[in-house]
């Protein structure tokens, strides 16, 4: 049965920087947004800031919808990735609570679009999005509990 990782990410913006967690794979330090799986019983958006709290220390709610990307991993794994927008007044301390996060950077755009250390294609594909114009309102992921 098909069944693909949906995960959601977080493109966190202040003062002309942009948030980027790091993590050690398979012993190299790679760059991602903010991000993980989706897990039972929350919404996206609730996803969205819980992964942000454990990954940085930072609460904060998205402000808007970026991109719905489909991507198929080196691996053949298939993933639904649910991309938002936070938009913070200024930079704020990182504190990651996650054990899989090393560190937490505040960068450039154009720091992480040229880096070699992505985690995947879809953290560079994100920041472009973030880039440009184009925001949803968080009601197009909306979601509802049955019954009614």
């Amino acid at each position: 049965m098909f069944k693909p990782h949906v995960t959601v990410a977080c493109v966190v913006h202040a003062a002309g920087k942009f948030l980027i967690v790091e993590e050690t794979v398979n012993n190299k330090a790679l760059w991602n947004q903010p991000a993980g799986h989706l897990e039972a019983d929350e919404t996206l958006i609730q996803a969205a800031e819980r992964e942000l709290w454990e990954e940085t220390g930072i609460r904060a709610a998205p402000q808007s919808f970026l991109k719905l990307h489909q991507w198929i991993a080196p691996d053949r794994t298939p993933f639904l990735r649910f991309c938002f927008a936070i938009e913070l007044a200024q930079t704020l301390p990182t504190e990651p609570h996650d054990p899989d996060i090393d560190r937490c950077h505040w960068l450039s755009a154009e720091q992480i679009l040229t880096a070699p250390n992505l985690r995947s294609p879809l953290v560079a594909e994100s920041l472009r999005c973030y880039l440009q114009p184009e925001r949803y309102p968080l009601s197009l992921v909306g979601s509802f509990n049955w019954p009614f």
